[in-house]
């Protein structure tokens, strides 16, 4: 037995705005409405100071697109093109500071796996860029929330889970329906910080608990049946 951390990959390990940006002049151009790309950035911004009902940078993009009179064939040809850009100049990414050293660590302790909506158009690149290459294997075009579930379940039944992401909706609530552990970061984690195991406003401000969820769950996976402290041999 074994824990898993799961992670996301927009807002959770890769971050900037440079993949939603590019994602918005895709689809200006492919709607032939070049106003667009600046009502995104004036979108992302109400979005960056919690306004608006948006779940993600994404999510605050189309909502301003389609009110200009985009369509769903203009969203969706726009965010394939800017995949095919993504971890280059015209979509920068970052990764959250000290994360190469943050995911070995993990490793030693936990299977990682990359669970996103995204599809498989330069994920390995990315995590190159990033230094994520300690996340083993990787589940794109998961259809979060509802793809989420097969890979949880089939993580529990190897040992603990925790699910790290950005959207409570889209990657945390399908895991603490299944009892797995949750870890909420980005700009919307004091709204649901009582609804989650971990909440902070960065990745890195819970490196420290996520190792030691880590170590904890994978000692006591190794843990043999009937064993435990004296206390808890005689209760």
């Amino acid at each position: 037995m074994r824990p898993t951390v799961i992670f996301d990959f927009d807002g959770t390990l890769a971050l900037g705005d440079g993949p939603i940006e590019a994602y918005a002049r895709g689809v200006a151009e492919f709607a032939g409405i070049p106003a667009i790309a600046e009502a995104a950035q004036d979108a992302l911004a109400a979005f960056g100071a919690g306004e608006g009902e948006a779940i993600d940078g994404y999510d605050a993009v189309r909502t301003a697109a389609l009110a200009l009179g985009a369509d769903e064939a203009a969203l969706s040809a726009g965010y394939m093109a800017s995949r095919e850009h993504l971890a280059t100049r015209r979509a920068p990414i970052q990764a959250p500071d000290g994360l190469h050293d943050f995911l070995t660590a993990l490793a030693e302790h936990a299977d990682l796996v990359l669970v996103t909506n995204s599809p498989d158009i330069r994920i390995a690149e990315a995590l190159e860029v990033l230094g994520a290459s300690a996340i083993a294997r990787r589940v794109c075009s998961a259809r979060k929330p509802g793809g989420l579930v097969a890979v949880i379940d089939d993580a529990l039944a190897h040992g603990p889970v925790m699910s790290v992401g950005d959207v409570y909706a889209n990657d945390l609530e399908p895991a603490s329906a299944r009892g797995a552990a949750t870890a909420l970061v980005g700009s919307t984690w004091e709204a649901w910080a009582d609804r989650v195991t971990l909440a902070a406003a960065t990745l890195p401000e819970l490196y420290p608990s996520l190792e030691a969820w880590a170590a904890t769950a994978a000692a006591a996976s190794q843990m043999p049946s009937g064993t435990g402290t004296p206390q808890e041999r005689h209760q």
